[in-house]
C-alpha cells in the first residue's frame, strides 16, 4: 500500500482526537494530544472548525478509518465490497472485516505496540496461521483460525520481554483468545460491536462510496 509519510502524530492532530498510532506513547503525557491538542501548521492553534458538508463528514470519517487501521484507498474498497457480500449490514460488516485483519488480529492479541508494528512484524514472517506462513497483513481472518508466533522466533528478545510485558496482564477482546505460555491465539467468534475499535465511521464510508 501506498505510505503515509506524514507524522503519526500530525494525523492524530488533523484527526482531532487520538488514533492510538504509537502504541504506548498515546497513553503517555508525550502524546502530541495531550501537548498540541490542535491542527499542526503555521495557524493551527487558531483554526476553528467549520461546520462541514455531508460531504466532508463522510470523508473526514473515511480518512480517520483509514488511518487506524492503516489501510489504502483500495484496501478499503475491497473491504466494503466484500462487506456489502455479507448478509446484514453493510457497515458493520465492514469493521467485522478491518477487525479480522491479520494485522490488527495480531495487534489486539497484544504481539504487536501498533497496528503499523504488527503490519510488520507479519510481513517478516513472525507468525504461522494455521500452521502456515502466513505474510500478508490484509488477510481477513476466519472463526477457528489460529495464529502463533513461529516456533524459531519464540525465543528472540522482542518476544521474550513481551511475555514478562503481557504477564502484568493485557485485556484482549472477547473475540479471540491467547495462550502467553504457547504464544498463539484463535479467533472465537466474529467481533461484536461493543468491541470495534472505532464506535462510528463505517456509515459515513458506505455512504461516501455509494454517492
Amino acid at each position: 500500500m501506498a505510505r503515509n509519510l506524514e507524522s503519526k502524530c500530525k494525523l492524530c492532530r488533523r484527526a482531532g482526537e487520538k488514533l492510538f498510532l504509537k502504541g504506548e506513547r498515546c497513553e503517555s503525557p508525550k502524546c502530541a494530544m495531550v501537548k498540541k491538542a490542535y491542527a499542526p501548521g503555521m495557524h493551527g492553534s487558531a483554526q476553528h472548525k467549520s461546520s462541514l458538508s455531508e460531504f466532508g463528514r463522510q470523508l473526514a470519517k473515511k480518512q480517520k478509518i483509514k488511518r487506524i487501521f492503516g489501510v489504502s484507498e483500495e484496501q478499503l474498497k475491497r473491504h466494503l465490497r466484500d462487506a456489502k457480500k455479507k448478509t446484514g449490514s453493510a457497515s458493520n460488516n465492514l469493521l467485522i472485516q478491518l477487525e479480522l485483519r491479520f494485522d490488527n488480529v495480531i495487534y489486539r492479541a497484544g504481539l504487536a505496540q501498533s497496528r503499523s508494528h504488527a503490519r510488520q512484524l507479519v510481513g517478516h514472517s513472525q507468525f504461522l496461521l494455521n500452521d502456515k506462513v502466513l505474510n500478508i497483513p490484509s488477510a481477513v481472518l476466519k472463526v477457528g483460525d489460529k495464529f502463533k508466533v513461529k516456533q524459531s522466533k519464540t525465543n528472540k528478545t522482542y518476544f521474550q520481554n513481551l511475555k514478562e510485558i503481557l504477564k502484568k496482564g493485557k485485556r484482549t477482546p472477547q473475540w479471540l483468545s491467547f495462550n502467553l505460555e504457547k504464544m498463539e491465539g484463535q479467533i472465537l467468534s466474529l467481533p461484536a460491536k461493543s468491541e470495534f475499535s472505532v464506535a462510528s465511521g463505517a456509515q459515513e464510508i458506505v455512504e461516501f462510496y455509494s454517492r
